[in-house]
């Protein structure tokens, strides 16, 4: 498969812009918590448990989005299906959990900022926005259109990450002030997002023809492709469309992809349901000496 691949050129392969692009970012963040630290707090370096996390976002976004993965993305839509789930369910979780919360105060003290933030991450819109955002997009019509511009996929993959990270925050970020979920909320919180998730993977998985023409229908698909690959290199290629990549028909390709994107989610949602539970679990236990402290002594009473 990789070798085929080869065809695509270097660009389309390694998307070395993107690459420059996240090293900016990753140098950014180590001055930032580094060397300039000093100019703007006099907190502790952050630990390496949350540098880790902020690189391994990054490292997961190059590989999913600047990587051949991004091209096989476009060729195969169990492919796409799967940088999706790690986008938008992995991603986000690391870049909250890398960033520390002294750059969090110095952004809220902006008040506009605060309060669209404030809003976007209240629960239940967080809730609601992310799965349905995710959930249009797949609409089929909705689908094929961004899929093929280039302006549009580059908006709605910001504006559903954006979203993702919303959705993220009340139940991962370390914040006291913003700490606006119980650990049972956090659980029904869990749940109710792999509920509202559920629907688009169903429509997917169940559906008994191929619902995407950017993934069927060869023009459409090579109009997809455009967003990727350089317009010189696709012009000089002979393609005849998606079926030259597959080892399975279109709509055993469209079920695995939701497939896929239900068992990641699942994995995603079930380990962050064990950490919730540890961490009540350490809190109650926390609570115990104090609550004996407090107690009036039986011969007192």
């Amino acid at each position: 498969m990789f070798a085929s691949l080869q065809m695509f050129g270097f660009m389309a392969l390694w998307s070395p812009f993107f690459f420059i692009f996240l090293l900016l970012i990753g140098a950014v963040y180590a001055l930032s918590v580094g060397p300039w630290k000093g100019k703007w707090t006099t907190e502790n370096c952050p630990s390496r448990k949350q540098k880790t996390y902020f690189y391994t976002g990054l490292v997961l976004l190059y590989v999913i989005k600047g990587s051949p993965i991004d091209l096989l993305g476009h060729l195969m839509f169990s492919v796409h299906m799967t940088q999706m789930a790690i986008l938008y369910l992995i991603v986000p979780q690391c870049f909250i959990l890398g960033i520390p919360n002294w750059m969090y105060e110095k952004l809220f003290r902006v008040g506009a900022i605060k309060r669209v933030y404030a809003f976007l991450t209240k629960p239940l819109i967080a809730l609601l926005l992310f799965n349905g955002l995710f959930s249009f997009y797949h609409v089929p019509l909705i689908f094929d259109v961004i899929k093929t511009n280039m302006l549009y996929h580059a908006s709605v993959t910001t504006i559903l990450f954006i979203a993702a990270w919303c959705m993220w925050w009340p139940v991962i970020n370390k914040l006291p002030e913003w700490q606006t979920l119980s650990g049972i909320k956090k659980v029904g919180y869990i749940f109710a997002n792999g509920v509202l998730l559920t629907p688009a993977c169903a429509l997917i998985i169940f559906a008994d023809t191929p619902l995407y023409r950017t993934f069927s229908d060869p023009s459409a698909w090579l109009n997809a492709l455009q967003l990727c690959v350089p317009s010189g290199t696709l012009a000089s290629l002979h393609l005849t469309g998606p079926q030259m990549f597959l080892s399975m028909s279109l709509l055993n390709d469209q079920q695995l992809g939701g497939v896929l994107m239900k068992i990641i989610q699942e994995i995603v949602y079930g380990t962050m349901l064990f950490f919730i539970f540890i961490d009540w679990y350490q809190k109650e236990r926390e609570k115990e000496p104090q609550e004996t402290a407090v107690s009036p002594h039986p011969s007192e009473s």
